[in-house]
């Protein structure tokens, strides 16, 4: 299974963990996963899940009404992140979630409720909450530049990490590829299944901070520190990772003017095409 995978994995080429997105999400908000793989914890679930806390740094997205009480606090302290995502949960059950031990927002704008004015629910909770850091999805398609805006506005860079949400097409010259019994078709940029679900993104992380650069107007050092030392931070790991400072492992992206990457570097070693 993924967790066993990740715990073989974990500490190897660059391999820092899993990020089990699901299956306790809220049925109303699937996103592209797939109805009949989403399901209702119960505390029995933990027995499995709380093996996520040696499978490297991992971390678990769910909704906080759809599992029971003290399961975040239970999955906290057996060393598993938890983060909200694909939820419909209100401003109380989430500050509940936060008081056990859930750090994050998962895809803020996406697979929740927007913000209204008397129902801030997940959105409004993560802008204004400091314990919470939210991952952003900035490919000019999942959220709207001014809302990328607005997010870093309230939060600041050391609140949101900027994601991927990287899907198979990254990197390679396909534009369609199964996901669960399902097709996804890469178009203009955009991944979506045959409803017109968006499926994941096709977006890499430098683009991710051209993105929020050019098209959101984010100050470029808010946008590095977003991609680096923030995402680092949240997982543990702001001593060794997205920082350069001694002790560090020496993980470099030169960038061209306009936001290009020229070279790589991971633990320092340089890192040539093939």
């Amino acid at each position: 299974m993924a967790i066993a995978a990740a715990r073989e994995a974990a500490g190897h080429d660059g391999v820092l963990g899993l990020h089990l997105e699901g299956p306790f999400i809220s049925p109303a908000r699937p996103g592209v996963h797939r109805p009949d793989r989403i399901a209702q914890a119960t505390m029995d679930d933990l027995d499995w899940l709380a093996e996520l806390g040696s499978a490297g740094t991992s971390l678990i997205t769910l909704a906080p009404e759809c599992v029971p009480k003290s399961f975040i606090r239970q999955l906290a302290n057996a060393g598993v992140r938890v983060s909200a995502g694909h939820s419909e949960a209100s401003a109380d059950i989430l500050l509940n979630a936060i008081d056990e031990g859930l750090t994050g927002v998962t895809h803020l704008f996406n697979a929740m409720p927007p913000l209204a004015g008397r129902a801030p629910g997940i959105v409004g909770t993560a802008l204004a909450e400091p314990r919470l850091t939210a991952g952003l999805i900035v490919d000019g398609i999942h959220v709207d530049p001014i809302s990328v805006r607005a997010a870093f506005a309230a939060k600041g860079a050391d609140g949101i990490a900027l994601v991927t949400d990287a899907m198979p097409s990254v990197g390679a010259s396909v534009d369609r590829f199964d996901l669960m019994g399902r097709t996804i078709r890469l178009q203009n940029g955009r991944l979506t299944a045959e409803d017109g679900t968006l499926a994941g993104a096709h977006l890499d992380m430098a683009s991710a901070v051209r993105n929020a650069v050019n098209l959101a107007r984010i100050p470029l050092e808010d946008a590095l520190r977003a991609a680096s030392f923030t995402p680092a931070r949240f997982l543990g790991l702001e001593h060794e990772r997205g920082v350069l400072q001694p002790g560090a492992r020496a993980d470099l992206v030169a960038l061209t003017p306009e936001l290009t990457v020229i070279e790589t570097w991971l633990g320092g070693t340089e890192m040539r095409e093939a």
